[in-house]
Formats: C-alpha cells, sequence, structure tokens
C-alpha cells in the first residue's frame, strides 16, 4: 500500500513538473560527457561518421529496465539528429526484450526529423544473448561501419572491458554509462568521459529531449529529500523513544 502511494505521488509530482518545466527553461549543471557527446553528433555529421550506441543487456521487466530506457531515450534523440546524415547511427542491444521496442524508439527518431523514409532498419541489431557474446558481436561494428564515438548507456559488466580496448584500439571516442558497479569501474578508467551513477538518466534532458526528462530530474531531487527527511525522522522517533 505504502508503494502504491509512493509511486501514485510521483506521478502526480512528475506531471505537474512538467508543465512547469514547458513555462520555464531547465538550468543544468555541466556535465562533460554530455558536453563531449552534443559535440560528436554534430562532428560526426560533418565528418561523414557514424554513431554506435550500445544499449547492454538490461532487461525491461526486471530491476535493469531503468538503464535500458535510459539508453532507448539517448538512441531516440541521436537518430532523430544524425537521420539526414549520409551516415546514420547505429546500434545494438544484448537481449531481445529491450530490442523488441527499439526499433520504435530508433523509427521514431526519423518521424521526429520528418524523414522517416529514409529510416533502414538494420541500422539496429542483436549481437549477442549472452554478455560477453553481445560485447563481442558489438565491438566489430566500430571498425566495420565508419563509427567515430561507441556510446555505451545500458547495463554493462565486466564485459564492458572488451568494448573499452576496441574502442581504443580503433581510436573511436567512448562515452559509457551503466548501472553496474562492476561496469562502471571499467568505463570510468578506460572512457574519455563516464557518467557517474544516476548521471546516466539525466541524458534525456541534457541533450534536449522531452520536458518530462527535465522533470523527472526534479522529481528525483524532491524523493531524494523525502527520503532524507524520512530517515532522520525515523532516527529521531527512535532515539525520543528510547530515552
Amino acid at each position: 500500500m505504502t508503494a502504491l502511494a509512493v509511486l501514485l505521488l510521483a506521478a502526480v509530482l512528475l506531471a505537474a513538473l512538467t508543465v512547469i518545466k514547458r513555462k520555464s527553461p531547465a538550468r543544468l549543471r555541466e556535465i562533460p560527457a554530455f558536453t563531449r557527446l552534443v559535440r560528436t553528433v554534430g562532428l560526426s555529421i560533418e565528418d561523414g561518421k557514424r554513431l554506435h550506441i550500445s544499449l547492454g543487456h538490461g532487461g525491461l521487466l526486471d530491476a535493469r529496465a531503468g538503464s535500458a530506457f535510459a539508453g532507448l531515450a539517448i538512441l531516440r534523440i541521436v537518430a532523430e539528429r544524425t537521420s539526414v546524415s549520409d551516415m546514420p547511427s547505429v546500434a545494438s542491444a544484448g537481449g531481445p526484450d529491450a530490442w523488441s521496442i527499439d526499433p520504435g524508439h530508433d523509427q521514431a527518431g526519423y518521424q521526429a526529423a520528418n524523414v522517416d523514409e529514409l529510416y533502414v532498419p538494420t541500422t539496429g541489431r542483436v549481437t549477442g544473448l549472452t554478455p560477453f557474446s553481445y560485447a563481442a558481436g558489438a565491438m566489430h561494428i566500430a571498425p566495420n561501419e565508419s563509427v567515430s564515438t561507441n556510446i555505451l548507456t545500458g547495463h554493462f559488466g565486466p564485459e564492458a572491458g572488451l568494448l573499452a580496448e576496441a574502442s581504443d584500439r580503433d581510436h573511436v571516442t567512448l562515452i559509457g554509462a551503466s548501472d553496474n558497479l562492476d561496469g562502471q569501474a571499467v568505463l570510468y578508467v578506460s572512457s574519455q568521459d563516464a557518467l557517474i551513477g544516476e548521471e546516466l538518466f539525466a541524458a534525456g534532458a541534457y541533450l534536449g529531449g522531452d520536458p518530462a526528462h527535465t522533470a523527472s530530474l526534479a522529481l528525483q531531487d524532491i524523493l531524494r529529500w523525502l527520503v532524507i527527511l524520512a530517515l532522520l525522522g525515523g532516527a529521531a522517533l527512535k532515539f525520543v523513544g528510547v530515552l
């Protein structure tokens, strides 16, 4: 019952904050990884290069769903911005459940740019059904398809090291984010700019997505403070009760 109440509260707050954010522009702190990502999108179009968005192997019906949807948000925005390029972005995923809705997000980017006739379904593919088979398949995309930047956003574990090593060997820029501590550790030491922790879920807001993305950041802050107050309040009540 408590969980349902929290969900309803979050939904109401998100709707209200979305309306507010539509009327006033957001002020976001600078995150170097997103600054580089925006720059690489423009440079890839000018240089005739591709961007590779790698969504990891997270599922959509488990605890890893948040990172999967965050990666799909990035895919949609990048696909929209590169849809008019001669070398549109490519995407890879490590599981059929993630990929079952991925083509829709990819094609939605083309539709948003009013060039849906340019959409090519083969720009997205499943490269493996296990973590390491997925990484082994995805690491060959960059050298074979004229990729300038690998964007890793999703659920990655130690197998991210294969993609990082391949990016370094092929002189490809690597921007990475994972909701897994092992994956975060690998990407932090091997990528030019790594997204740490919850920065992964801020991608939509920083890349200029729907106001709902910016509202979700404000909602995270509100819920975080509510949790802090609840912990402090519980500790205070426990202290009083002991006395």
